[in-house]
Order: C-alpha cells, then sequence, then structure tokens
C-alpha cells in the first residue's frame, strides 16, 4: 500500500479507537528499513510475515551506556567466517519479549571512528544465547525489556547492506520511529481531547463546570491548535514518503513536538480533573468509562496516560538530541561543543 493509503488505514484505526497493531515496529520502522537497504532475498524472506505478523519484531539500538550518543554502543559482533558472534546488553526494547526477530545495531570494528564500525543486522531472537527481561514501569506495566546476548548468533545473510555502514542504515529506522504515525496520533490526541471536553463541562469545582473557568477554556483551546499545528507537520513527511523518499529532518522537528505537546497536554489534563485525574480505574471514586481516555496512550485512564506522557521526551532521541539535529541540518548551525572532544583536545594540549 502506498503511503497516503497506509496513514488513511492507521487514521480510521485510531478514530474506532482500535487495539494498537502487535507487530507496530516491525510495520513501521523495520520494513521500511528492510524495503530500502535489504537484498532481494532479504525482502523475500521477511516482509511478507512482518505484514501478516507471523513474525513479531523488535528494535536493538539504546544501551545503558549508548542511548543519546548511540554511536558509543559496545555490544560486539564478531565475524566468525559463516557468521558474526553477538555479545552485550540492549536496553528500552519495545516488544522484546514477544518478539521473533530484532533489528540489531552491533560494533564490528572498534578500530576506527565510532560512527564508521557499527553493522546493521536481522537477529533471531529465540535463539540460545538471548535472555530477554521485562523492565516493570511506575504505571505497573512491562512494555520495555533488557536484552542480554552471549554468543549468539547472526548468519552473514542476515546483515543489512555492507559491514560497518549501519549507523547510515540506523538513519532510515530513525527517521521512520520519530516521523511515523504522527498523523493517527493526531487523531487519538483529538478524540482524547473531545473526550476531556465533555468531562469538562459537567466536571465541578467550587459549584462551578470546570468548562466556564476561564483558565481551563485557553488550555482546551491552545491544545486543540498545537493538534492542528501537528497535522500540517505530520502531512508535510506524508508527502515526502508518497514521492518515495525517505524521512530527513523534518522527522526530528514532528518527533520534538509531539513528544512536547504529550507532556505538556496530559499536564493540562492533570491540573483540568484535579484530584480524580490521579485516580486510576478500578478504584471507587473513579471517572466513570464515557469519561475517561480510552484512546491515546492505549491506556483507559487519564491517570496512566499522564505517567505515560513522560517517556516520548526521552524514547527515540531525547528531546535534547532532536532540537540539535534540527539545528544542524534544519537551520545550518554550527554542531553543539561535546565534552568528549574537549577533554581530548585538553589531553593533547
Amino acid at each position: 500500500a502506498r503511503p497516503m493509503e497506509q496513514a488513511i488505514v492507521a487514521d480510521e484505526m485510531a478514530r474506532a479507537n482500535a487495539p494498537s497493531t502487535v507487530n507496530g515496529l516491525g510495520l513501521s520502522i523495520v520494513g521500511p528499513t528492510i524495503i530500502h537497504h535489504g537484498t532481494p532475498e532479504q525482502k523475500e524472506r521477511f516482509l511478507k510475515k512482518i505484514l501478516t505478523a507471523a513474525e513479531i519484531w523488535c528494535q536493538l539500538y539504546s544501551e545503558p551506556n549508548a542511548g543519546s550518543d548511540l554511536a558509543s554502543l559496545k555490544t560486539r559482533a564478531d565475524d566468525k567466517g559463516d557468521y558474526f558472534e553477538i555479545n552485550g546488553q540492549k536496553v528500552w526494547t519495545s516488544g522484546g519479549f514477544i518478539s521473533d526477530w530484532g533489528l540489531l545495531l552491533a560494533r564490528t570494528d572498534p578500530n576506527v571512528p565510532k560512527h564508521q564500525g557499527i553493522s546493521c543486522f536481522l537477529i533471531n531472537m529465540r535463539q540460545p544465547g538471548v535472555e530477554v527481561r521485562p523492565l516493570k514501569q511506575i504505571t505497573g506495566g512491562a512494555e520495555f525489556c533488557e536484552v542480554f546476548f552471549t554468543n549468539a548468533r547472526v548468519e552473514k545473510d542476515n546483515v543489512i547492506g555492507q559491514l560497518n555502514q549501519g549507523w547510515q542504515y540506523a538513519q532510515t529506522t530513525l527517521g521512520y520511529e520519530r516521523g511515523a504515525g504522527t498523523l493517527n496520533r493526531v487523531t487519538s490526541y483529538m478524540m482524547s481531547l473531545r473526550r476531556l471536553v465533555e468531562v469538562s463541562n459537567h466536571l465541578k469545582h467550587d459549584g462551578h463546570t470546570a468548562l466556564e473557568d476561564p483558565l481551563v477554556r485557553q488550555k482546551l483551546g491552545r491544545a486543540y491548535v498545537e493538534l492542528e499545528v501537528m497535522r500540517y507537520a505530520g502531512l508535510r513527511i506524508l508527502s515526502r514518503l508518497e514521492k518515495g523518499q525517505r524521512p530527513g529532518p523534518e522527522s526530528s522537528i514532528a518527533k520534538l513536538y509531539y513528544s512536547e505537546y504529550d507532556k505538556r497536554y496530559h499536564e493540562w489534563v492533570m491540573e483540568i480533573l484535579g484530584p480524580y485525574g490521579e485516580l486510576i480505574a478500578g478504584q471507587p471514586d473513579e471517572l466513570q468509562e464515557s469519561d475517561r481516555s480510552g484512546g491515546y496512550g492505549r491506556h483507559g485512564n487519564w491517570a496512566v496516560d499522564f505517567l505515560q506522557s513522560r517517556a516520548p521526551t526521552i524514547y527515540a532521541g531525547t528531546s535534547e538530541i532532536q532540537k540539535n539535529i534540527i539545528g544542524e541540518r534544519v537551520l545550518g548551525l554550527p554542531k553543539e561543543v561535546r565534552a568528549d572532544r574537549i577533554e581530548i583536545q585538553k589531553q593533547k594540549k
């Protein structure tokens, strides 16, 4: 399907409050990466099963000491002749405990500058030597995992592109991760906002409904205007994809915008709902089902949505990283001076 057709389907699913796709990362990130950089054999082997969710995928990028500075990753891929042997640790792996395969970044040459010694692999998550440990979150869920590799194997025909060029391929993946789904996010946010307006119309503070408060109306109006800005940013990315182009630095603009909006919007929600906003589903005094958010965030109540809203400014590249990308690649500003480079210069002196 064309990107526009995919966007229409995703928008309608969000409008119907349908459950999230079980293989979301495979469809939105891994599949496009294989399409752009994979071999014909890899496309034949993996794409259909990604589409049908016969095989579930995860992304294996971040490490305990390589998050914002992803190129500092330490996971090794040692050439053993017929295969690569993988040793190391990944963290914050969404859905790792249900995944059959993973898109892995690992270091294949430690003797070159860090961005140049990374390769991209397709790794079987169901083999010996792969240990997955779920991470319990403040919400009570465990959608992220730690993954440990001990002499795990990747066959030579499961290398994406050329060896030591993985950083280039990772930019494709990150572009889709940061920009994908902007339009259906807008739809989900809009549904949540409409429910919030309904709640505000009968939730009373000091004998008056919340909607009668001019400050509440200002917050609701601002939330709507910012959603329209987000919608047009999403259309710009979609237009690029329709032309067969990969997401560019504009995906960082979209990522920064929706991450900060998510946090800001749910802070407004908590301010408007007051003590009701702190209630978790199932508690005696919770708001009625029709008053709670069953939309964006996939969680079914405002309190969990609020807790989840702290995450987007961190995952898929922190807001600070997105600002650096926008400054350097969109505005043409000088690169930020890095502390490690300053230290190296001091040592040379």
